[in-house]
């Protein structure tokens, strides 16, 4: 059953609502939480197929806030709401509310959502796009337990991540780390299974991804090794390696479905590593609303922590031919320029060795020209 509501208040949707329920013969409200989403109108529909195949396994009531723009400066001064009420298979196992808001109304959107809450039951706002930085302390997402953003839909993610490590409140997660649940149970798992010491990891996947920041991030905090980030082709993450005493173990899924874990002194396994869609990783998030402290501690170990412990210091390279025979004879020793305290140094034992014994000369040994195989 559907309703449509123009110009209404939060007050008639809820009779609206209380009246569907009757229509269809079910009065008794059977939601175990209030799930509302903060998004425009590009989005809105494929937030809202997602939370209705996610409402399968969590039955909620759905709360889906648009604030519309208006054109003329006239409009933006005039306040008005409207909203679609569906209740019934319309709306699946729960109940769905669509509120646009226009005007004045659009700044004061937690006004309009409080009288709709179902009471004693927990409440979880959700940002598909555009997601504050501060969640907690964004009005709507003052009213929830839960708050669930996407890094990967903003501009630049790995910016994003390193604000969100300063501004973490207990409740705060991201579809990003959802993501890598699969990734880290099967790393977890792949460790459990040797008694090695992990020296470096390295972490592949296409740039901008958080995800592979965060997996990292999460590696890095645990193992507490130093992790290099580097590049693919997508899709997603494509590679962990692991370098550990006992022999690299790798786990490699290269067309973002089928990956392939490789221990040393064991057979190559395949495992299911099929990237999931937005109502999966809802419905996982949807099953715990309690703070992930794992969540917290690898945001705070920091992506710029992250590039300090990935930089390796470059070896010092011995001269070349060249710039040795560049060199003037008369700055060092046999042409090649020593700072002045090697140079004293170098001079010293020879010095020594003088006042001691005279010189021997030998002549010099010639070592027999070895061919090279090829």
């Amino acid at each position: 059953m559907k309703t449509d509501l123009t110009d209404t208040t939060a007050s008639k949707v809820n009779k609206a609502l209380v009246q569907g329920r009757r229509a269809i013969g079910t009065p008794a409200v059977g939601m175990v939480l209030t799930l509302v989403i903060v998004t425009d109108e590009e989005n809105a529909y494929d937030a809202l197929k997602a939370a209705s195949d996610a409402a399968h396994e969590h039955p909620s009531r759905t709360l889906v806030v648009i604030k519309r723009v208006s054109r003329s400066p006239r409009d933006r001064t005039q306040s008005r709401l409207d909203a679609e009420v569906r209740v019934g298979a319309d709306a699946g196992t729960g109940e769905t509310v669509v509120l646009r808001l226009y005007g004045e109304v659009a700044d004061h959107a937690q006004s309009v959502v409080l009288p709709l809450l179902l009471p004693d039951a927990p409440v979880v706002v959700w940002w598909p796009v555009n997601a504050p930085l501060d969640p907690a302390k964004d009005p709507l997402g003052a009213l929830a337990q839960r708050r669930v953003t996407d890094t990967y839909a903003s501009e630049q993610p790995v910016r994003d991540l390193a604000t969100r490590s300063g501004t973490y409140t207990p409740g705060d997660t991201d579809l990003s780390w959802t993501r890598i649940t699969p990734w880290r149970s099967m790393l977890a798992a792949a460790l459990d299974q040797v008694t090695c010491e992990v020296r470096a990891v390295e972490v592949e996947g296409e740039e901008f991804n958080p995800s592979c920041e965060l997996l990292a991030m999460w590696l890095a905090d645990r193992l507490d090794v130093p992790v290099k980030r580097s590049l693919s082709s997508g899709p997603g993450l494509t590679a962990v390696r692991m370098d550990t005493n006992c022999g690299p173990i790798k786990l490699d899924r290269a067309d973002g479905s089928l990956a392939t874990l490789s221990i040393e002194g064991q057979p190559d396994r395949a495992v299911a590593l099929k990237r999931r869609e937005t109502a999966e990783l809802m419905a996982e998030e949807l099953r715990r609303l309690d703070p992930d402290d794992t969540y917290a501690s690898a945001l705070r170990y920091g992506v710029d922590r992250l590039k300090s412990a990935s930089a390796v210091p470059s070896e010092p390279s011995e001269p070349s031919v060249s710039s040795v025979s560049s060199v003037p004879k008369s700055e060092g020793r046999a042409g090649l320029a020593l700072p002045a305290p090697v140079e004293a140094a170098a001079k010293a034992p020879a010095a020594e060795a003088t006042a001691q014994e005279p010189v021997r000369r030998e002549p010099p040994k010639l070592e027999p020209v070895r061919k090279a195989t090829k």
